[in-house]
């Protein structure tokens, strides 16, 4: 997943921010006039709206003349991909992943024990201990790895939506 700079970020923001309510996507205007403190030409937020497209992170539909853009993903798995990632960039998963257990508060870790049940749960006893893979399933083995949920919702993006 591509890391965002700062206006993209920014305009991922006001997509994240408006993704409910205009499920139909917004236009370039729309996220142009959100970004209003910002000082920026129209034509700066189409060609970031066009690149993030690009890169896969936006979807468009044309309107007229127009374009309505709405985020691929939501901010949460975006977030889930981005630590994913982190943990792939090397040294030992099992290490980083300990670390950061003991570095969430006692609220974030009860979420992540409800998240890590139904992910059990979800996939059942025998799945987990065979080890069996896809999405959304919990591998076998010493660190109990959580797949990238990315393609279909799964039990942990429902604890997460809570």
């Amino acid at each position: 997943m591509t890391r965002l700079g700062d206006l993209e970020r920014a305009v991922m923001d006001v997509l994240w921010d408006a993704a409910p309510a205009a499920s139909g996507g917004v236009t370039v205007r729309e996220v142009a006039d959100a970004l209003d403190g910002r000082e920026l030409a129209y034509t700066t937020v189409m060609t970031v709206l066009d690149r993030l497209a690009g890169k896969g992170m936006v979807q468009r539909e044309r309107e007229g003349r127009a374009w309505r853009y709405r985020p691929a993903a939501t901010r949460e798995a975006h977030i889930a991909q981005l630590m994913l990632e982190a943990l792939d960039l090397g040294g030992s998963r099992d290490a980083a992943l300990v670390r950061f257990a003991r570095s969430v508060t006692g609220t974030e870790a009860d979420v992540l024990r409800a998240a890590l049940s139904a992910e059990a749960g979800a996939t059942g006893p025998a799945t987990a201990e065979a080890g069996a893979t896809g999405p959304a399933t919990v591998e076998g083995g010493p660190t109990g790895r959580i797949e990238d949920p990315r393609p279909g919702r799964s039990a942990l993006d429902e604890a997460t939506d809570r």
